[in-house]
């Protein structure tokens, strides 16, 4: 109990970390939420809507701690570069384009946000889908690296059918594993994404609200899961 205590708080002092359990909770209250509020049963809608008005509050939470991302993006988009370190073209230019959509997310998000507050006088609701057309943007694009970087993979692991090397093709399956959990994640976040782009786009505006919070917990969990596995747990 005290290691998983640590590893809690740890994770928590973190600001990645504090982020990804913060997302969690969101969309996972979204999730109970969504379902107790569509009960007919008055202590269930009640707690379900107050669940619902509990992620808001989180969400919003996250939207003004994103008002100090824009530097370290800014830093890690510096350091890849053109990403000349890649060795395929694809996924070194698919890299790239992510990492200019996510920049440019924080500024748009950062006026819309303002615009809301009332701190400044224009209209929220274009800035609002300039961010979500980015986040779809870079979520598709990271599905594309994720599918390109898979199937180089498969092409390694040919080649190295002869090899006795066995580390190798575990690390191999390891880093393919958490690919299509990246895959699975980003599209379970460009499902909310489309959900949230002007009615008339595919299904934009069909959600209910806890198929939204269903979709969120699933890639916020997964989110968890492979900052977990980067830590060595």
């Amino acid at each position: 109990v005290p290691h998983s205590m640590e590893s809690v708080v740890e994770v928590l002092e973190s600001y990645r970390g504090r982020d990804k359990v913060i997302r969690t909770c969101c969309y996972g209250s979204q999730l109970v939420g969504g379902v107790l509020s569509r009960r007919a049963e008055a202590g269930s809608f009640s707690l379900g809507k107050s669940l619902l008005r509990f992620s808001a509050q989180l969400s919003q939470c996250r939207t003004v701690l994103r008002l100090f991302d824009d530097l370290s993006m800014l830093a890690y988009s510096c350091s890849y570069g053109l990403g000349t370190r890649e060795e395929d073209a694809g996924v070194r230019w698919i890299s790239v384009l992510t990492n200019v959509a996510d920049q440019l997310y924080y500024p748009c998000e950062h006026i819309a946000w303002a615009a809301d507050a009332e701190l400044i006088k224009v209209k929220s609701e274009e800035w609002w889908l300039f961010t979500t057309v980015l986040w779809g943007t870079s979520l598709l694009l990271g599905i594309l690296r994720s599918f390109r970087i898979l199937l180089l993979m498969r092409k390694q692991l040919r080649r190295s059918r002869t090899d006795s090397i066995i580390n190798g093709r575990f690390q191999l399956h390891k880093q393919m594993r958490e690919e299509f959990l990246s895959i699975f994640s980003k599209t379970a976040d460009l499902c909310n994404a489309i959900h949230w782009m002007p009615p008339g786009f595919l299904w934009a505006g069909q959600f209910p609200r806890w198929l939204v919070g269903l979709m969120g917990t699933i890639s916020s969990v997964i989110g968890l899961m492979q900052m977990s596995s980067g830590n060595g747990d």
